[in-house]
């Protein structure tokens, strides 16, 4: 993994927070994507010091030297490189590694999330809880014109989600969240692609950890395509379930967490 640093802005009193942004062919997006962290950052850093990481995942297009050239003039700015294309859970992972906040947020380069909704979730990472989730599927959250055959499988995957992990969330499958960074390194991931973001939820489940959601709007992609492979999103989704619950029926039989297989390394890729 190739990493450029260009890192700027004073030491203050405030809390850090470090937004983590995998891109991967999101030329088209980054113009947007940049108003709308700067409408983020206005809200942010009343209350905090805030460090962006732009990670570019091995994109075949143009992302890595725009996002460069669009983010140039950004205080505390990171952009990161892989060489390859690894997959979003590696790409948020190695933003978090390079995260030197203990508070740390991953966004999506389309901002189907709205970024001006972290101020809310971050607030809800009190003490004593490892993550918070986005949650459009929550009573209170709303989804607007995203096409229901997605809806539908990640919903489902919700629903097999509640019934086999500890915490009975309304969505297992947002990118949009706030992580304790102190956390998540210490949870193996097998995974690299759009499943990792399931399976991180899923193992901190099973370690113990404490999980919140947030109400969240989720809307359609506006700028650029979707890269989400859902002809067998929902398969992959059931072979991970079958995993997890192998976990946990070794921890209630034993008395005792499974140790997890040997998580991937950035370095052998």
């Amino acid at each position: 993994m190739k990493s450029d640093a260009n890192v700027c802005g004073s030491r203050s009193d405030r809390a850090g927070v470090s937004i983590v942004v995998p891109c991967f062919n999101e030329e088209a997006a980054l113009a947007h994507l940049q108003d709308r962290l700067k409408a983020a950052r206005v809200l942010l850093e009343r209350k905090y010091v805030v460090q962006l990481i732009l990670v570019d995942d091995g994109s075949t297009d143009n992302t890595g030297k725009r996002i460069q050239e669009v983010f140039a003039d950004e205080a505390n700015c990171i952009f990161l490189q892989h060489p390859v294309n690894l997959g979003i859970g590696a790409a948020i992972l190695s933003g978090v590694r390079s995260a030197s906040t203990e508070i740390v947020c991953s966004i999506d380069a389309d901002c189907s999330y709205d970024p001006c909704a972290l101020p809310k979730l971050i607030s809800m990472l009190s003490p004593g809880v490892d993550l918070v989730t986005a949650s459009p599927y929550h009573p209170e959250g709303r989804v607007v014109d995203v096409p229901g055959w997605r809806v539908l499988v990640s919903k489902a995957a919700s629903f097999l989600y509640r019934r086999v992990l500890r915490q009975k969330l309304h969505t297992y499958t947002s990118c949009f969240r706030v992580y304790r960074r102190s956390s998540i390194l210490q949870v193996n991931l097998r995974r690299r692609d759009f499943l990792a973001v399931a399976e991180l939820i899923g193992k901190l489940d099973l370690q113990g950890a404490v999980i919140v959601e947030c109400p969240t709007i989720l809307r359609t992609r506006v700028h650029g395509d979707s890269k989400m492979q859902t002809s067998r999103v929902l398969l992959r989704h059931l072979y991970l379930l079958t995993e997890l619950l192998g976990l946990r029926l070794w921890h209630v039989l034993f008395g005792r967490p499974r140790p997890f297989v040997r998580a991937f390394d950035l370095k052998e890729s």
